[in-house]
């Protein structure tokens, strides 16, 4: 079988690796010529842990191809993803101008029967949108297929996402088109991976709801945390006694300053949009993302407690992007908490692992160090953003040695306040 892949983001180059991976034919597609340049060169356009190695594994054997031309890749396929950016609009509804412009070159580039599939994430309704689109647009009038095939990738674990995933879903109304994608997920059945039929819209609405509920359990743990914070008790002990209640479970009952990144966010403030057009209410994840702005406001006066009057303060600052094993900066915790010291008038001094160069277009003053102990040199407190691996063993006698005062912010709540305070720290977390 071969496939295209229209859009090389995130999820676009995350899918096209890996189905070749699976031994499938892949050609990529992107209007952005350097990005495709890059990607012939194994330059990658993204920080994602082990993709790199996939990608030229796969281009050196044949089955990956990056290409600008999306005539040749639509021609050669029967499978075609789309997989371009939906960005939130300034009222929150997805921007879908790039999705409809890649509709619109498949339409002309069509030459037979195909199965358009949807990867990025799109309103509830826009399969019957595509259909009714490109049947109108086709230059040869030709059958196809439509399916909804929603991404549930965690950036820095996309490709265990991918290839070992909880479920795969796939919404069409058309048997053709669903046995198609079943025989493309083929090699998912080894491992015995359930694979979801439902109706297109269903699979739409999937997407939205299933990011909508991990972020609101995101949050409501960050009101407990805040909670925890008044009555002086752990929120880890909490989270630990919710989270052996298999009907809650463990996972996302972390708190910290609130999630970030390119889903959460933008598919939140979408789910609102689908209940306004139908109608229906959404007053619960109404108040997760008024929560989720709250908690990023309520990190400022955490850090003013520790600290003091924040004006002419130099704070160390470790961690930028919205979680680690990115370089991703998309609605970063990070970037609001230091927008939000430097309005009182401290001067920033970050490191992040990877997510520097991004940082740099969303924060272009501050100060950026060499390495963790270059930005806590000298600071008057260190405040902990994003919970990267190498700043879990921090060498504190070192630390302490650095800081003008023995002060650290925990937002991730990496460290445990006991042992801290053992070692001289005055030290805050969040909900501890």
């Amino acid at each position: 079988m071969h496939i295209a892949v229209i859009g090389t983001g995130y999820v676009g180059l995350v899918t096209g690796a890996c189905f070749a991976e699976f031994g499938v034919e892949v050609t990529c597609v992107d209007v952005d010529a350097k990005k495709i340049e890059g990607l012939q060169k194994n330059v990658m356009p993204i920080y994602e842990p082990g993709l790199d190695t996939i990608v030229e594994k796969n281009f050196k054997a044949g089955r990956l191809h990056f290409t600008t031309d999306i005539r040749s890749a639509v021609e050669q396929a029967l499978v075609v993803f789309l997989a371009v950016g939906t960005p939130p609009k300034e009222d929150g509804s997805p921007d879908m101008s790039f999705y409809r412009q890649a509709a619109l070159d498949i339409a002309k580039a069509m030459n037979g029967y195909k199965v358009l599939v949807t990867k990025s994430t799109v309103p509830v309704g826009t399969g019957q949108w595509l259909r009714e689109f490109v049947t109108e647009n086709q230059v040869t009038k030709t059958n196809f297929g439509v399916a909804s095939n929603p991404e549930f990738l965690r950036e820095g674990a996309a490709i265990d996402d991918f290839m070992r995933p909880d479920r795969v879903v796939v919404g069409s109304n058309e048997p053709d088109a669903i046995a198609i994608m079943k025989d493309l997920y083929r090699p998912l059945y080894l491992i015995e991976t359930p694979i979801v039929i439902t109706s297109l819209e269903a699979a739409e609405l999937i997407k939205y709801a299933a990011n909508a509920f991990l972020a609101t359990k995101i949050t409501f743990i960050n009101e407990i945390a805040n909670l925890c914070d008044a009555i002086g008790c752990d929120v880890h002990d909490v989270a630990k006694g919710m989270g052996m209640d298999n009907r809650i479970g463990r996972k996302f009952l972390h708190p910290g300053p609130g999630y970030g990144g390119s889903c959460f966010p933008k598919d939140t403030k979408a789910f609102t949009k689908v209940g306004d057009r139908f109608g229906v209410e959404t007053s619960v994840v109404d108040a997760v993302i008024a929560a989720n702005d709250r908690q990023r406001e309520m990190m400022i006066p955490k850090i003013q407690k520790l600290v003091g009057d924040l004006n002419g303060k130099r704070i160390g600052v470790l961690g930028l992007s919205f979680k680690p094993e990115t370089d991703d900066m998309r609605e970063s915790p990070a970037t609001d908490i230091i927008r939000g010291m430097q309005k009182l008038g401290a001067t920033i001094r970050a490191f992040d692992p990877v997510a520097m160069d991004e940082a740099k277009h969303a924060l272009p003053d501050i100060e950026y160090a060499t390495d963790e102990y270059d930005a806590i040199n000298g600071a008057d407190a260190l405040v902990i953003v994003t919970e990267w691996n190498q700043f879990r063993a921090l060498d504190m006698e070192k630390v302490k040695g650095l800081l003008k005062a023995p002060k650290i912010a925990d937002l991730r709540n990496v460290y445990e306040p006991n042992d801290m305070r053992s070692l001289g720290f005055e030290y805050v977390g969040v909900g501890r």
